[in-house]
């Protein structure tokens, strides 16, 4: 278990998560947005300072931004937290990249590609499934002029946001509960709490309530700690979270939806009940199938970390 033992070496107080999520997320999120309130503020004026604000303050085009550069721009500030991270983690931890991804060895890139292959399949499939039962739930809506730009930034980008949060949740700071408490429930647990409640200012959440959505959230949070857990390393997690991501703003988008994209369907309503369950059984189906394919022992999961496995 070498992803989460490599926080036994001295250097994993308390204190240091503290200060490097607090400086990496404030400074990250503060300095990155800069480049999209420089924007706005262009976009408006040459709106003549008109500006409706949107139900949906993710929604940019009201503000008169494409929507592609919109997104883009809201990805800016995902990368300098990641480059923040990192070079904090570095010089208070003394741990690489690498470390944090999966205890030190080479990036497998056969599991990121594993992770997109499975998850988008189940989304492809579900998707499927959703036009074939109900099809007038979805109203398609290509734009190729639109469209085309879309793809190229949502596939170039998107994951950076995503591995961005798997590297900071199912990476660093499951390491950090893993050296406090040798537990690896613990270690799957607590940073899916801290994940949920990372997205509780999210639009789906203003849109149907904190408690309705927070299970949604934290059922994924789990998922991806799981198969951080089982799989030794971050690599999985990582492409998962950036199929489902980038999947989900090419393909549905709806008016609470938290990426504002000209996406292929417009879902008009959203069952966040329905949502949910159909979550947590894909979920399941998930893991079931990386079960099988990479064997896991999923009684790992009970287990005490011992700082000797190192």
């Amino acid at each position: 278990m070498k992803h989460l033992t490599r926080a036994f070496d001295g250097q994993n107080q308390w204190w240091k998560y503290l200060v490097v999520l607090l400086v990496a997320f404030g400074v990250g999120q503060t300095v990155g947005a800069l480049p999209l309130i420089v924007v706005m503020v262009v976009a408006i004026s040459m709106n003549g300072g008109q500006m409706e604000t949107p139900e949906n303050l993710m929604d940019l085009s009201a503000y008169g931004i494409n929507p592609s550069l919109g997104l883009a721009l809201l990805v800016i500030p995902f990368i300098v937290t990641l480059v923040l991270s990192i070079v904090m983690i570095k010089s208070f931890h003394q741990r690489s990249l690498k470390d944090v991804i999966n205890g030190g060895r080479p990036f497998r890139k056969n599991r990121f590609w594993l992770g997109v292959a499975v998850w988008g399949a189940i989304m492809l499939i579900l998707l499927f499934v959703q036009l074939i039962i109900s099809p007038e739930e979805l109203e398609f809506r290509f734009n190729p002029v639109s469209f085309i730009p879309l793809v190229f930034v949502a596939v170039l980008l998107i994951p950076i946001q995503s591995g961005t949060e798997e590297f900071i949740f199912r990476g660093y700071l499951a390491q950090g509960v893993a050296g406090w408490t040798k537990r690896v429930w613990l270690a799957i647990l607590v940073p899916s709490v801290l994940f949920a409640l990372m997205h509780g200012m999210n639009p789906e959440v203003k849109e149907h309530g904190f408690w309705m959505m927070m299970p949604s959230y934290f059922v994924f949070g789990v998922a991806f700690g799981i198969t951080a857990v089982l799989d030794d390393g971050i690599e999985l997690a990582i492409g998962i979270h950036a199929v489902n991501n980038t999947l989900g703003a090419l393909l549905v988008t709806s008016k609470e939806s938290a990426i504002q994209v000209p996406s292929l369907f417009f879902q008009q309503e959203i069952d966040p009940v329905k949502e949910s369950l159909v979550l947590v059984l894909s979920s399941i189906v998930l893991l079931v199938v990386l079960k099988q394919i990479l064997n896991w022992d999923f009684s790992i999961i009970w287990k005490k970390i011992e700082p000797e496995s190192v």
